[in-house]
């Protein structure tokens, strides 16, 4: 009964599928703003022995030109697929692409055999992606 009537006010599962979606992303935040994912920030240990876990990189779903002196959720997007990575620290994750960044790009374009001129283009992107 408390069903039926929750949903004949509006009330009810619409209202707690938007909280659990509020309090998913504040988590997710949450992580992306401390250390990146907690089951990945280890002390002392080397890339090997981290777990796989991932942050959920979610300030810019595509692929145009991003390059050194850029700010924004592009950049923020590339710092934080390299975080994901081990090639950029989290505390790195700013927005302002800097010497870090086109660093940290390069040897990502490198490693996966891509043009190594810091420059994220669509290859690189799609790498960085996949």
């Amino acid at each position: 009964m408390e069903h039926v009537k929750a949903h004949r006010t509006g009330t009810g599962t619409g209202s707690r599928r938007a909280g659990l979606l509020a309090a998913t992303a504040g988590l997710v935040l949450a992580g992306m703003l401390t250390a990146g994912p907690a089951s990945a920030a280890t002390t002392g240990a080397d890339d090997s022995t981290r777990p796989a876990t991932r942050a959920a990189c979610a300030y810019y779903d595509g692929n145009a030109l991003t390059v050194y002196g850029q700010r924004g959720d592009r950049v923020k997007q590339v710092q934080c697929l390299l975080a994901n990575r081990h090639h950029l620290g989290w505390q790195d994750v700013t927005g302002s692409f800097g010497a870090k960044t086109r660093t940290a790009v390069k040897e990502f374009q490198t490693e996966h055999h891509l043009t190594a001129d810091g420059k994220v283009d669509k290859k690189t992107w799609r790498a960085l992606y996949a």
